[in-house]
């Protein structure tokens, strides 16, 4: 039996998807990337905004059709949308044969093994279930780096966001399970490790009392084969001079933070039922860079709130300009059922929710176009992600660049180099978002 897997939505979710082909190989299933020759389609779906919604469902409507012209045998459900509208797809969708919610991936293989055999029913179990943690995966990201996701859920209850409603409360993997797939990891060949959670700076918090990603990070870089390790989703009030003197100490550890701010108008901060205001974010900032003067950060902004005003827009171009972050992404506000902000008044028109984000990527767009011409002429460590087909030419990722949100660095030679070679490139030129570059020296590690 051969099993499609389509992935969707969040690299947490690309997480829970490798964990369930691991478990499915371990049973002796197959897959295949081919939709033609599947006789098992599982679609794990993402719900978090209306884009990723219509993503989903558009995705689980076309690969219905198989049921009804290939031979096509089950067709699954999992992930977020899954555990958030079961009733729906069930009434609306007759070829999906079984649903799995987001804290029963566990069930995947009793649920194909029952769908084949003519018995397809449900999971969607619990929200407050342990996460599993240190399960076989079958890494989907190339081989040299993986995302390690260390908790699950949320409690922050941003008024816009429905996480804490699909994915339950913030629960933390246990230490020794995360070092144990760490290690597992390594051994598989993987070099950068990238730390992922709806939010990993409250890490800990819930299974010892206080905070524990520092000991976890110092953890992790005693692992071997590990080059790079990456943090993901820091949330700027959860930041502690523990966790920034660990990073600057720990050579492993990239110089990059990932930090969703959302806004810098403090009154939609406020509606938005953020932590922070726009004065803490920036001492953080400027706190960041005192301590590790080549800290990369990047963010994301949510712009078209309910309330916002031009003067708020207008407050978050101001923010955007006086910070000068490395790195900047830009959603458009997604009202999402059961959420605050869906209810709230003052809904923002879309034409004039995509002209603010135009306004506010065209601004970012200087920043960063600027920041790459002035890395003309340094040295930096790359790991090397492929070749440029037909040229002599390969595609690298420094320090500053987490997998497929970031830039790359384009590598010149004539060399033979692998992905997941770790080489000293000159940066010699700049492309928009992008750098080039050329090999200054025998391979860095």
């Amino acid at each position: 039996m051969k099993i499609l897997f389509v992935s969707l939505g969040c690299d947490k979710n690309l997480v829970d998807s490798e964990v369930m082909l691991g478990m499915l190989s371990e049973k002796g299933y197959t897959f295949t990337d081919d939709e033609a020759q599947a006789d098992v389609i599982v679609i794990n779906t993402c719900c978090f905004i209306g884009d990723a919604k219509e993503e989903s469902i558009n995705t689980i409507l076309e690969m219905s059709e198989l049921k009804k012209t290939g031979q096509l045998k089950a067709l699954i459900v999992t992930g977020c949308l899954a555990q958030r509208y079961q009733k729906e797809i069930q009434e609306e969708i007759e070829e999906v044969d079984a649903i799995i919610g987001t804290s029963a991936i566990d069930k995947i293989v009793e649920t194909v093994d029952s769908v084949l055999a003519g018995k397809g029913e449900n999971h969607i179990e619990s929200l407050d279930v342990e996460p599993l943690g240190d399960k076989k995966r079958i890494v989907t990201t190339g081989g040299h780096y993986a995302y390690l996701k260390i908790a699950e859920g949320c409690e922050k209850h941003c008024t816009y966001c429905i996480i804490p409603k699909v994915r339950g409360r913030y629960r933390s993997v246990p230490m020794e399970k995360l070092i144990s797939e760490a290690k597992k990891l390594a051994e598989g060949g993987v070099k950068e490790l990238v730390l992922v959670a709806q939010e990993t700076t409250l890490y800990g918090k819930d299974l010892y009392g206080e905070k524990k990603l520092p000991q976890l990070l110092r953890k992790l870089c005693e692992i071997s084969g590990i080059n790079w390790i990456r943090i993901l989703y820091c949330y700027p009030e959860e930041i502690t001079d523990e966790l920034i003197e660990t990073i600057k100490q720990e050579k492993k550890i990239c110089n990059y933070l990932d930090i969703p701010v959302q806004h810098g108008s403090d009154a939609i901060l406020k509606r938005m039922g953020r932590r922070t205001d726009s004065a803490e974010i920036k001492s953080i900032v400027e706190k960041l860079r005192s301590s590790i003067p080549d800290i990369c950060l990047r963010t994301t902004l949510i712009t078209g709130f309910p309330g916002e005003t031009e003067k708020d827009h207008e407050a978050l171009m101001d923010f955007v300009e006086e910070i000068q972050f490395d790195r900047l992404g830009v959603f458009t506000y997604s009202p999402e059922e059961d959420t605050p902000a869906a209810e709230m008044e003052d809904q923002i028109p879309e034409e004039i929710k995509e002209k603010r984000k135009a306004e506010l990527m065209e601004l970012q767009q200087e920043i960063a176009y600027s920041a790459a011409e002035d890395m003309v002429g340094k040295v930096l460590y790359a790991m090397i992600e492929g070749k440029v087909a037909d040229e002599e030419a390969y595609v690298a990722r420094t320090y500053k660049d987490a997998p497929n949100v970031d830039g790359y660095l384009f590598v010149n030679t004539d060399e033979t180099l692998m992905s997941g070679d770790f080489v000293k490139i000159k940066v010699t030129g700049s492309y928009e978002y992008d750098l080039i570059g050329e090999i200054c020296d025998e391979f860095a590690e």
